[in-house]
Protein backbone atom coordinates (compact mmCIF):
# COMPACT_ATOMS: atom_id res chain seq x y z
CA UNK A 1 0.00 0.00 0.00
CA UNK A 2 1.50 3.48 -1.00
CA UNK A 3 1.80 5.75 2.10
CA UNK A 4 3.28 9.31 2.96
CA UNK A 5 6.48 9.37 4.19
CA UNK A 6 5.36 11.00 7.72
CA UNK A 7 2.69 8.18 7.96
CA UNK A 8 5.32 5.21 7.34
CA UNK A 9 7.25 6.73 10.22
CA UNK A 10 4.27 6.62 12.20
CA UNK A 11 3.97 2.99 12.07
CA UNK A 12 7.59 2.46 13.78
CA UNK A 13 7.37 1.55 17.61
CA UNK A 14 6.29 3.92 19.66
CA UNK A 15 7.33 4.46 23.23
CA UNK A 16 3.42 3.94 24.42
CA UNK A 17 3.41 0.41 22.72
CA UNK A 18 6.89 -0.73 23.72
CA UNK A 19 5.57 -0.04 27.35
CA UNK A 20 2.30 -1.91 26.66
CA UNK A 21 3.69 -4.53 24.94
CA UNK A 22 2.64 -6.59 21.86
CA UNK A 23 -0.89 -7.86 22.36
CA UNK A 24 -1.81 -4.96 23.55
CA UNK A 25 -0.58 -2.63 20.98
CA UNK A 26 -4.06 -3.50 19.47
CA UNK A 27 -6.22 -0.70 21.95
CA UNK A 28 -7.75 1.50 20.69
CA UNK A 29 -9.81 1.77 17.59
CA UNK A 30 -9.92 4.56 14.81
CA UNK A 31 -13.50 5.98 14.48
CA UNK A 32 -12.77 4.48 10.44
CA UNK A 33 -13.37 0.69 11.70
CA UNK A 34 -16.15 1.27 14.14
CA UNK A 35 -17.89 2.56 11.18
CA UNK A 36 -21.09 0.71 9.29
CA UNK A 37 -24.96 0.88 9.47
CA UNK A 38 -26.28 -2.43 10.48
CA UNK A 39 -28.44 -3.75 7.25
CA UNK A 40 -32.03 -3.78 8.60
CA UNK A 41 -34.87 -4.00 6.62
CA UNK A 42 -36.38 -1.34 4.72
CA UNK A 43 -39.84 0.08 6.37
CA UNK A 44 -42.55 1.42 4.03
CA UNK A 45 -42.28 4.30 1.80
CA UNK A 46 -42.63 7.59 4.26
CA UNK A 47 -42.42 11.09 2.22
CA UNK A 48 -43.10 12.98 5.46
CA UNK A 49 -41.27 11.24 8.33
CA UNK A 50 -37.89 9.60 8.65
CA UNK A 51 -38.54 5.81 7.59
CA UNK A 52 -36.66 4.66 3.94
CA UNK A 53 -38.72 3.67 1.10
CA UNK A 54 -39.23 0.09 0.82
CA UNK A 55 -38.20 -1.62 -2.20
CA UNK A 56 -40.54 -3.52 -4.48
CA UNK A 57 -39.77 -6.63 -6.47
CA UNK A 58 -42.06 -9.04 -9.00
CA UNK A 59 -43.95 -12.05 -7.82
CA UNK A 60 -41.22 -14.64 -8.30
CA UNK A 61 -39.03 -12.84 -5.86
CA UNK A 62 -36.12 -12.08 -8.07
CA UNK A 63 -33.84 -9.22 -6.57
CA UNK A 64 -32.46 -7.86 -9.87
CA UNK A 65 -36.14 -6.51 -10.02
CA UNK A 66 -36.11 -4.70 -6.38
CA UNK A 67 -36.91 -0.85 -6.71
CA UNK A 68 -36.70 1.32 -4.58
CA UNK A 69 -39.18 4.47 -4.90
CA UNK A 70 -37.34 7.70 -5.95
CA UNK A 71 -39.69 10.89 -5.19
CA UNK A 72 -40.59 11.61 -1.72
CA UNK A 73 -39.63 14.30 0.82
CA UNK A 74 -35.46 12.74 1.54
CA UNK A 75 -33.20 11.50 -1.28
CA UNK A 76 -33.86 7.52 -0.44
CA UNK A 77 -30.37 6.44 -0.58
CA UNK A 78 -29.80 8.21 2.52
CA UNK A 79 -31.65 5.47 5.05
CA UNK A 80 -32.33 2.73 2.52
CA UNK A 81 -31.12 -0.42 3.97
CA UNK A 82 -27.39 -0.69 2.84
CA UNK A 83 -26.60 -2.12 -0.63
CA UNK A 84 -23.81 -4.35 -1.36
CA UNK A 85 -22.34 -2.12 -3.69
CA UNK A 86 -21.34 1.61 -3.90
CA UNK A 87 -19.76 4.25 -6.31
CA UNK A 88 -19.02 7.44 -5.28
CA UNK A 89 -18.52 10.36 -7.61
CA UNK A 90 -17.26 13.65 -7.00
CA UNK A 91 -17.36 15.98 -10.00
CA UNK A 92 -15.47 19.68 -10.34
CA UNK A 93 -17.95 21.82 -12.34
CA UNK A 94 -16.58 23.83 -15.28
CA UNK A 95 -15.49 27.63 -15.77
CA UNK A 96 -18.84 29.63 -16.22
CA UNK A 97 -21.40 26.98 -15.07
CA UNK A 98 -23.98 29.62 -13.52
CA UNK A 99 -27.10 29.04 -10.96
CA UNK A 100 -29.19 28.90 -14.10
CA UNK A 101 -26.87 26.03 -15.63
CA UNK A 102 -26.96 24.26 -12.34
CA UNK A 103 -30.49 24.34 -12.51
CA UNK A 104 -30.52 22.63 -16.11
CA UNK A 105 -27.79 20.21 -14.77
CA UNK A 106 -29.41 18.54 -11.84
CA UNK A 107 -32.87 18.29 -13.74
CA UNK A 108 -31.43 16.20 -16.47
CA UNK A 109 -29.89 14.25 -13.87
CA UNK A 110 -32.36 13.99 -11.88
CA UNK A 111 -34.41 12.67 -14.82
CA UNK A 112 -32.11 9.96 -15.21
CA UNK A 113 -32.11 8.88 -11.67
CA UNK A 114 -35.47 8.80 -11.74
CA UNK A 115 -35.81 6.51 -14.57
CA UNK A 116 -32.31 4.19 -14.09
CA UNK A 117 -33.66 3.83 -10.08
CA UNK A 118 -37.34 2.35 -11.80
CA UNK A 119 -35.66 -0.12 -14.28
CA UNK A 120 -36.10 2.28 -17.53
CA UNK A 121 -32.89 3.64 -19.29
CA UNK A 122 -32.02 7.23 -19.06
CA UNK A 123 -32.98 9.22 -21.68
CA UNK A 124 -31.02 8.80 -24.94
CA UNK A 125 -29.80 5.67 -23.50
CA UNK A 126 -28.75 3.37 -26.08
CA UNK A 127 -28.49 -0.03 -23.72
CA UNK A 128 -31.59 0.60 -21.79
CA UNK A 129 -31.47 -3.70 -21.06
CA UNK A 130 -28.55 -2.88 -18.95
CA UNK A 131 -31.24 -0.85 -16.81
CA UNK A 132 -33.61 -3.49 -16.31
CA UNK A 133 -32.35 -5.31 -13.15
CA UNK A 134 -32.29 -1.92 -10.46
CA UNK A 135 -31.29 -4.59 -7.85
CA UNK A 136 -32.35 -1.81 -5.22
CA UNK A 137 -30.66 1.02 -7.41
CA UNK A 138 -30.50 4.44 -5.62
CA UNK A 139 -28.56 7.49 -6.92
CA UNK A 140 -27.95 10.24 -3.77
CA UNK A 141 -26.76 13.98 -4.86
CA UNK A 142 -24.68 15.75 -2.90
CA UNK A 143 -23.56 19.86 -3.16
CA UNK A 144 -20.03 20.87 -2.23
CA UNK A 145 -19.52 24.86 -0.72
CA UNK A 146 -17.99 25.72 -4.50
CA UNK A 147 -21.49 24.44 -6.21
CA UNK A 148 -23.44 26.44 -4.02
CA UNK A 149 -21.45 29.83 -4.41
CA UNK A 150 -22.13 29.21 -8.04
CA UNK A 151 -25.73 28.53 -7.07
CA UNK A 152 -25.83 31.76 -5.20
CA UNK A 153 -27.17 30.11 -2.21
CA UNK A 154 -25.88 30.30 1.18
CA UNK A 155 -23.64 27.48 2.49
CA UNK A 156 -24.49 26.50 6.20
CA UNK A 157 -21.36 26.88 8.47
CA UNK A 158 -20.70 23.15 8.47
CA UNK A 159 -19.90 22.85 4.91
CA UNK A 160 -16.45 23.37 4.95
CA UNK A 161 -13.43 20.93 5.24
CA UNK A 162 -12.85 19.14 8.21
CA UNK A 163 -10.38 20.45 10.59
CA UNK A 164 -7.63 18.62 10.17
CA UNK A 165 -6.51 15.81 12.19
CA UNK A 166 -3.09 14.65 13.49
CA UNK A 167 -3.60 11.19 11.81
CA UNK A 168 -4.33 12.44 8.46
CA UNK A 169 -2.59 12.15 5.26
CA UNK A 170 -4.85 13.61 3.21
CA UNK A 171 -4.43 13.68 -0.72
CA UNK A 172 -6.15 15.68 -3.09
CA UNK A 173 -6.68 12.73 -5.88
CA UNK A 174 -9.29 11.35 -2.63
CA UNK A 175 -10.64 15.07 -1.41
CA UNK A 176 -13.03 17.72 -1.72
CA UNK A 177 -15.35 17.98 -4.94
CA UNK A 178 -18.02 20.04 -6.00
CA UNK A 179 -20.71 18.12 -6.69
CA UNK A 180 -21.25 14.19 -5.19
CA UNK A 181 -23.05 11.54 -6.93
CA UNK A 182 -23.68 8.20 -5.37
CA UNK A 183 -24.51 5.04 -7.06
CA UNK A 184 -25.75 2.13 -5.17
CA UNK A 185 -26.90 -1.37 -6.15
CA UNK A 186 -26.61 -4.98 -5.26
CA UNK A 187 -25.53 -5.77 -8.72
CA UNK A 188 -22.01 -3.98 -10.08
CA UNK A 189 -23.44 -4.41 -13.45
CA UNK A 190 -26.28 -2.50 -12.71
CA UNK A 191 -24.02 0.54 -11.15
CA UNK A 192 -21.96 0.82 -14.40
CA UNK A 193 -23.96 0.92 -16.88
CA UNK A 194 -25.96 3.97 -13.99
CA UNK A 195 -22.11 5.34 -13.85
CA UNK A 196 -22.20 5.83 -16.83
CA UNK A 197 -25.26 7.31 -18.07
CA UNK A 198 -25.24 9.72 -15.30
CA UNK A 199 -21.55 10.94 -16.44
CA UNK A 200 -22.65 11.32 -19.85
CA UNK A 201 -25.01 13.88 -19.03
CA UNK A 202 -23.04 15.51 -16.72
CA UNK A 203 -20.42 15.78 -19.24
CA UNK A 204 -21.13 19.20 -20.58
CA UNK A 205 -21.22 20.63 -16.80
CA UNK A 206 -18.46 19.08 -15.09
CA UNK A 207 -15.36 16.92 -14.75
CA UNK A 208 -14.76 13.70 -13.06
CA UNK A 209 -12.78 14.59 -10.13
CA UNK A 210 -12.78 11.41 -8.54
CA UNK A 211 -14.48 8.00 -8.25
CA UNK A 212 -14.48 5.27 -5.35
CA UNK A 213 -16.07 1.64 -5.79
CA UNK A 214 -16.75 0.38 -2.19
CA UNK A 215 -18.55 -3.07 -1.55
CA UNK A 216 -20.37 -5.16 1.15
CA UNK A 217 -20.71 -9.13 1.76
CA UNK A 218 -23.32 -9.91 -1.38
CA UNK A 219 -26.85 -10.29 -0.69
CA UNK A 220 -28.06 -13.13 0.68
CA UNK A 221 -24.84 -14.30 1.94
CA UNK A 222 -25.23 -13.65 5.24
CA UNK A 223 -28.37 -12.92 7.34
CA UNK A 224 -30.75 -10.06 6.65
CA UNK A 225 -29.88 -7.75 9.80
CA UNK A 226 -26.52 -9.21 9.96
CA UNK A 227 -23.41 -6.23 10.58
CA UNK A 228 -20.86 -6.02 8.33
CA UNK A 229 -16.78 -6.92 8.64
CA UNK A 230 -14.23 -4.65 7.05
CA UNK A 231 -11.93 -6.13 6.04
CA UNK A 232 -9.56 -6.13 9.63
CA UNK A 233 -12.32 -8.43 9.97
CA UNK A 234 -13.99 -6.60 12.25
CA UNK A 235 -17.78 -6.27 12.65
CA UNK A 236 -18.10 -3.01 11.43
CA UNK A 237 -20.99 -1.08 12.94
CA UNK A 238 -23.44 -2.52 16.02
CA UNK A 239 -24.44 0.33 17.64
CA UNK A 240 -25.81 2.83 15.03
CA UNK A 241 -28.57 5.05 14.72
CA UNK A 242 -31.55 3.52 12.79
CA UNK A 243 -34.11 5.19 10.20
CA UNK A 244 -37.68 5.54 10.83
CA UNK A 245 -36.76 6.13 14.79
CA UNK A 246 -37.02 9.57 16.62
CA UNK A 247 -33.24 9.32 17.36
CA UNK A 248 -32.90 9.30 13.13
CA UNK A 249 -34.84 11.89 12.77
CA UNK A 250 -33.73 14.31 15.03
CA UNK A 251 -29.64 13.57 14.61
CA UNK A 252 -30.08 13.07 10.75
CA UNK A 253 -32.43 15.23 9.33
CA UNK A 254 -31.98 19.09 8.83
CA UNK A 255 -35.09 20.85 10.04
CA UNK A 256 -35.14 23.91 8.14
CA UNK A 257 -33.61 26.18 5.80
CA UNK A 258 -33.21 25.32 1.97
CA UNK A 259 -31.99 21.82 3.26
CA UNK A 260 -34.91 21.37 5.17
CA UNK A 261 -35.37 17.51 5.17
CA UNK A 262 -31.85 17.46 3.49
CA UNK A 263 -28.87 16.13 5.61
CA UNK A 264 -24.84 16.39 5.20
CA UNK A 265 -22.35 13.53 4.62
CA UNK A 266 -19.06 13.45 5.51
CA UNK A 267 -16.71 10.87 3.26
CA UNK A 268 -13.64 9.33 4.11
CA UNK A 269 -11.06 7.04 2.31
CA UNK A 270 -9.21 5.07 5.49
CA UNK A 271 -5.92 3.10 3.78
CA UNK A 272 -5.53 -0.05 5.86
CA UNK A 273 -2.27 -1.21 6.04
CA UNK A 274 -2.83 -5.28 6.33
CA UNK A 275 0.84 -6.34 6.17
CA UNK A 276 1.69 -4.83 9.70
CA UNK A 277 -1.46 -5.74 10.86
CA UNK A 278 -1.09 -9.55 9.58
CA UNK A 279 1.98 -9.37 12.27
CA UNK A 280 -0.95 -8.09 15.31
CA UNK A 281 -1.94 -11.24 17.44
CA UNK A 282 -5.57 -12.18 17.15
CA UNK A 283 -6.06 -11.02 21.01
CA UNK A 284 -4.31 -7.37 20.40
CA UNK A 285 -7.40 -7.35 17.89
CA UNK A 286 -9.86 -8.19 19.73
CA UNK A 287 -8.86 -5.49 22.68
CA UNK A 288 -8.27 -2.36 20.06
CA UNK A 289 -12.30 -2.29 19.15
CA UNK A 290 -13.03 -3.56 22.57
CA UNK A 291 -14.90 -6.78 20.95
CA UNK A 292 -14.28 -10.04 20.09
CA UNK A 293 -13.74 -10.93 16.69
CA UNK A 294 -15.75 -13.92 16.58
CA UNK A 295 -18.92 -12.91 17.40
CA UNK A 296 -18.67 -9.10 17.64
CA UNK A 297 -19.43 -9.14 21.45
CA UNK A 298 -18.25 -7.05 23.75
CA UNK A 299 -15.08 -8.39 25.91
CA UNK A 300 -17.43 -8.25 28.72
CA UNK A 301 -20.59 -9.76 27.20
CA UNK A 302 -21.35 -12.85 25.43
CA UNK A 303 -23.43 -11.48 21.90
CA UNK A 304 -22.79 -8.79 19.83
CA UNK A 305 -25.40 -6.38 21.05
CA UNK A 306 -24.58 -6.72 24.87
CA UNK A 307 -23.91 -3.69 26.50
CA UNK A 308 -20.65 -3.23 27.27
CA UNK A 309 -19.41 -2.88 31.14
CA UNK A 310 -16.96 -0.30 31.30
CA UNK A 311 -16.24 -0.71 34.67
CA UNK A 312 -15.08 -4.54 34.62
CA UNK A 313 -11.73 -5.00 35.67
CA UNK A 314 -9.63 -8.45 34.81
CA UNK A 315 -7.76 -10.48 37.48
CA UNK A 316 -4.76 -7.97 37.54
CA UNK A 317 -6.78 -5.13 38.05
CA UNK A 318 -6.71 -3.81 34.76
CA UNK A 319 -10.28 -2.46 32.64
CA UNK A 320 -11.47 -5.30 30.52
CA UNK A 321 -11.83 -2.65 27.58
CA UNK A 322 -9.35 -0.98 27.65
CA UNK A 323 -9.08 2.71 27.98
CA UNK A 324 -7.72 3.37 24.32
CA UNK A 325 -10.64 0.96 23.20
CA UNK A 326 -13.06 2.16 20.46
CA UNK A 327 -16.33 1.46 21.74
CA UNK A 328 -14.85 3.12 25.15
CA UNK A 329 -13.40 6.35 23.15
CA UNK A 330 -16.35 6.49 20.53
CA UNK A 331 -19.39 7.09 23.55
CA UNK A 332 -20.03 10.74 24.52
CA UNK A 333 -21.91 11.81 27.56
CA UNK A 334 -23.43 13.88 25.10
CA UNK A 335 -26.34 12.01 23.11
CA UNK A 336 -25.75 15.08 20.35
CA UNK A 337 -22.80 13.83 19.60
CA UNK A 338 -23.75 10.91 17.16
CA UNK A 339 -24.48 10.07 13.55
CA UNK A 340 -25.68 7.63 10.86
CA UNK A 341 -22.52 5.32 9.44
CA UNK A 342 -23.24 3.47 6.31
CA UNK A 343 -19.56 2.55 5.12
CA UNK A 344 -17.83 -0.05 2.74
CA UNK A 345 -14.64 -1.76 1.55
CA UNK A 346 -12.66 -1.25 -0.77
CA UNK A 347 -9.72 -3.49 -2.18
CA UNK A 348 -7.59 -2.81 -5.70
CA UNK A 349 -4.49 -4.13 -7.72
CA UNK A 350 -1.85 -3.50 -4.98
CA UNK A 351 0.94 -2.07 -6.61
CA UNK A 352 4.74 -3.33 -7.62
CA UNK A 353 5.88 -4.49 -4.04
CA UNK A 354 2.48 -4.18 -2.68
CA UNK A 355 0.68 -7.49 -1.11
CA UNK A 356 -2.66 -5.43 -0.90
CA UNK A 357 -4.28 -1.87 -1.08
CA UNK A 358 -7.48 -2.31 0.76
CA UNK A 359 -9.15 -0.04 3.19
CA UNK A 360 -12.87 1.62 3.68
CA UNK A 361 -14.99 4.14 2.57
CA UNK A 362 -16.32 5.60 5.66
CA UNK A 363 -19.34 8.06 5.28
CA UNK A 364 -21.74 9.24 8.04
CA UNK A 365 -24.75 11.43 7.44
CA UNK A 366 -25.92 13.98 10.19
CA UNK A 367 -27.34 17.16 10.11
CA UNK A 368 -24.26 18.80 11.72
CA UNK A 369 -20.66 17.45 10.63
CA UNK A 370 -19.10 19.96 12.88
CA UNK A 371 -21.37 19.53 16.05
CA UNK A 372 -21.82 15.59 16.00
CA UNK A 373 -19.19 14.27 13.92
CA UNK A 374 -15.69 16.08 15.04
CA UNK A 375 -15.74 15.72 18.43
CA UNK A 376 -15.98 12.22 18.01
CA UNK A 377 -12.95 12.05 15.69
CA UNK A 378 -10.75 14.58 17.56
CA UNK A 379 -10.75 11.66 20.73
CA UNK A 380 -9.73 9.07 18.75
CA UNK A 381 -7.04 11.24 17.37
CA UNK A 382 -5.94 12.14 20.58
CA UNK A 383 -5.55 8.64 21.71
CA UNK A 384 -5.91 5.59 19.37
CA UNK A 385 -3.07 3.32 18.62
CA UNK A 386 -5.23 2.21 15.98
CA UNK A 387 -3.55 4.93 13.78
CA UNK A 388 -0.56 2.80 13.50
CA UNK A 389 -2.51 0.74 11.04
CA UNK A 390 -4.81 3.34 9.06
CA UNK A 391 -4.32 6.57 7.42
CA UNK A 392 -6.68 8.17 5.87
CA UNK A 393 -6.08 9.94 3.04
CA UNK A 394 -9.20 11.49 1.48
CA UNK A 395 -11.57 13.44 3.14
CA UNK A 396 -15.07 15.60 2.13
CA UNK A 397 -18.08 17.07 3.43
CA UNK A 398 -21.19 17.08 1.22
CA UNK A 399 -24.71 18.75 1.35
CA UNK A 400 -27.39 16.30 1.08
CA UNK A 401 -30.05 18.22 -0.45
CA UNK A 402 -33.93 16.82 0.51
CA UNK A 403 -35.97 14.46 -1.75
CA UNK A 404 -38.03 16.15 -4.56
CA UNK A 405 -41.89 15.66 -5.73
CA UNK A 406 -42.81 13.96 -9.32
CA UNK A 407 -42.05 17.03 -11.68
CA UNK A 408 -39.66 18.45 -9.27
CA UNK A 409 -35.56 17.96 -9.18
CA UNK A 410 -33.12 17.65 -6.43
CA UNK A 411 -31.81 21.01 -5.81
CA UNK A 412 -34.56 23.15 -6.52
CA UNK A 413 -34.82 24.67 -3.06
CA UNK A 414 -31.69 25.91 -3.46
CA UNK A 415 -31.50 27.07 -7.12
Amino acid sequence: MSYPADHDARRGPSRRRFLLGGAAAGWGAAIALGADAIASPAKPADTTGSGPAEPTQDTAGLRGSAVVPFYGAHQAGVSVSPQAHSTYLALDLHEGVDAEALGRLMRLLTSDAERLTQGRGALADMEPELAQNPSRLTITFGFGPGLLERAGAASPAWLAPLPAFGIDALRAEWSDGDLLIEVASDDPVTIAHATRSLLKSARSFATQRWQQHGFRHAYGSRPQGSTMRNLFGQVDGTVNLVPGTEDFADLVWIADGPLAGGTSLVIRRIAMDMETWDDLAREGREESVGRTLETGAPLTGVAEHDEPDFEAVGPLGFPVIAAEAHIRRARSADTSQRFYRRGYNYDETPGPGETSRSGLIFTTYQADPVAQFVPVQQRLDELDLLNQWTTPIGSAVFAIPPGCREGGYIGETLF
